[in-house]
C-alpha cells in the first residue's frame, strides 16, 4: 500500500497516477483517507495533551499531599481524564483501521515508462529475440499433438476433473519436468535460493501481496477453511516474512520458486478444454526478489534478463513488451511481459511477467529491516515468471513440431529430457 505520508505530501501525484490506470473510481478514496488522517492526527495531538496534562496533575497530588494540602479537586479532575483517553484512543485505533483499508484499496504508483491506455494492442514493444518461422507444413494444435504422441488425454481428466485439467504422459509428461528442473539449475547457478513453499496460504497474508477483492473470483477457497490454493509460488514467498523484519546485510534476498498453482480462470478468456495454454492447474518456476529500494529498478531488469536468457537457450523467438497501464494490477508499478511465438497461431502470446512493486507489498505484509542509523525501511519486491511450464510447452510443441508428428526435443532439455526426439 502507498505510505500515508506520500498521499499526504504528493497527493496530486497519487490521484495522476490513479487517472493513469483509468480508475476514477478509487479517486473519492484519497479524499477519505485525506480527511480522516486529518481528523487522527488532531485527535492525536489532543489525547497526548491529555495524557501530558494526567501526569502532570500525578505530580501535582503527590506534591499537595506530600505539603498536606488538599488534594479533592485534583483528584477529581484526575479521575475524568482516563475515560476520556480510552474513548479518544478507541476512536484512533477505529480512524488507523478505516485508513489502512483505504490505503490498500489505492494503486501503487505508476512508473512513467508505462503506456497509457486500457487497450494491450497498445503494449510497448521493448525489445525482440530470434526470427518467428512459420513451418511449410500445416501444424497441428499443441493438443491434438500432444494426444497424437500418446503424451496427454484431455478426455478422461476432464471426465474426473472437469474442463482446464490434464494428464501429462511419456515424452511430454518429462518435458515438463525437463523444463522445471531446467529454470531452477538456470536460478541457482546465478545464486537465488530454491524454494518449494506451501500450496495453501490463508487470507491475511493473501490480502497483504495483492487485492483480494479483485483477484478472489479466480482464486480456490478451501470450503469451511481460512484458506486458499496459492495462484502462484510468489504470493507464499512474499508473504513469508509478514510482521518481520529482515537484516539489512541479508538483502538482496533471492528465490527461485516452483510450485504447482491453481486458478479459476473465469472471465472473457475462457478455458482451453483440449489444451495446455491456459488451465485450471499448471506448473511455474517463480523469481522473487527483496532488496533496497535503490536496487530494484536494476533487479528488475536482471530478473527480466534471467527468463530471456532461458528462452534463448530454449531457441524460442520471443519478445519483451511494457504492459499498459489500465491491465496492471493495483500492486504493480510496472510490469514487461515476454511473449513468445506461436507459429501455429501467427503471433506472439504471454508466457510470463516480470513486475516491480516497489515497498507496496512490504508495507501492506509489515515486512521492513532497519539501516545502519536505525531508519525503518519497507524494502522493494519484485517478481518474474522464469518458467511457467505449460506456456513453454505450448510454444516447443509449435516451434519443435516435425512434418512426421514428432518432436524436437531442445538441446538444452536433451540431457533432463534423455531423448532427442519425441515420437
Amino acid at each position: 500500500m502507498l505510505d500515508i505520508n506520500l498521499v499526504r505530501e504528493k497527493t496530486d501525484l497519487v490521484r495522476d497516477s490513479i487517472k493513469k490506470r483509468f480508475l476514477d473510481e478509487k479517486l473519492p478514496i484519497v479524499d477519505e483517507v485525506l480527511a480522516m488522517d486529518k481528523r487522527f492526527r488532531e485527535l492525536k495531538s489532543e489525547a497526548d495533551e491529555l495524557k501530558h496534562e494526567r501526569n502532570d496533575l500525578s505530580r501535582k497530588i503527590a506534591d499537595a499531599k506530600k505539603g498536606g494540602k488538599d488534594a479533592t479537586p485534583l483528584l477529581k479532575k484526575a479521575s475524568e481524564i482516563p475515560k476520556k483517553v480510552a474513548a479518544m484512543d478507541e476512536e484512533l485505533a477505529k480512524l488507523e483501521t478505516q485508513i489502512k483499508e483505504r490505503l490498500m484499496g489505492l494503486p501503487n504508483l505508476t512508473h512513467e515508462s508505462v503506456p497509457l491506455s486500457k487497450d494491450e494492442a497498445e503494449n510497448a514493444v521493448i525489445r525482440t529475440f530470434g526470427k518467428p518461422v512459420i513451418p511449410k507444413f500445416e501444424l497441428k494444435s499443441h493438443g491434438e499433438l500432444a494426444e497424437a504422441l500418446g503424451c496427454a488425454d484431455f478426455t478422461r481428466s476432464t471426465k474426473l476433473s472437469g474442463s482446464g485439467f490434464y494428464f501429462l504422459k511419456g515424452g511430454v509428461a518429462l518435458l515438463n519436468l525437463g523444463l522445471i528442473r531446467f529454470a531452477v539449475d538456470y536460478l541457482v547457478k546465478k545464486g537465488f535460493t530454491y524454494v518449494e513453499p506451501p500450496l495453501m496460504i490463508r487470507r491475511k497474508p493473501y490480502e497483504g501481496v495483492i487485492d483480494l477483492k479483485d483477484f478472489e473470483d479466480v482464486m480456490y477457497k478451501i470450503e469451511g477453511e481460512d484458506a486458499y490454493l496459492i495462484a502462484t509460488s510468489e504470493h507464499p514467498m512474499v508473504a513469508q516474512f509478514m510482521d518481520e523484519v529482515i537484516l539489512e546485510k541479508d538483502l538482496p534476498i533471492k528465490f527461485a520458486g516452483y510450485s504447482m498453482c491453481f486458478r479459476k480462470e473465469i472471465g472473457s478468456h475462457g478455458v482451453d478444454t483440449r489444451g495446455l495454454f491456459r488451465t485450471h492447474q499448471f506448473n511455474k518456476v517463480e523469481q522473487v526478489v527483496f532488496c533496497k529500494p535503490g536496487e530494484s529498478w536494476k533487479i528488475f531488469d536482471e530478473i527480466c534478463a534471467n527468463t530471456e536468457g532461458m528462452y534463448q537457450l530454449l531457441e524460442i523467438p520471443y519478445r519483451i513488451v511494457n504492459t499498459v497501464s489500465g491491465a496492471l494490477s493495483i500492486v504493480t508499478a510496472m510490469r514487461y511481459d515476454i511473449e513468445v511465438w506461436m507459429p501455429r497461431q501467427n503471433a506472439f502470446k504471454e508466457a510470463g511477467s516480470c513486475s516491480n512493486c516497489l515497498d507496496y507489498q512490504a508495507r501492506r505484509l509489515n515486512i521492513r529491516y532497519f539501516d545502519s542509523q536505525g531508519n525503518r525501511i519497507f524494502p522493494h519486491s519484485l517478481n518474474n515468471t522464469a518458467i511457467a511450464t505449460s506456456r513453454a510447452l505450448v510454444a516447443i510443441l509449435e516451434n519443435y513440431q516435425n512434418q512426421d508428428g514428432s518432436i524436437t526435443v531442445p538441446k538444452v532439455l536433451q540431457p533432463y529430457v534423455g531423448k532427442k526426439i519425441i515420437k
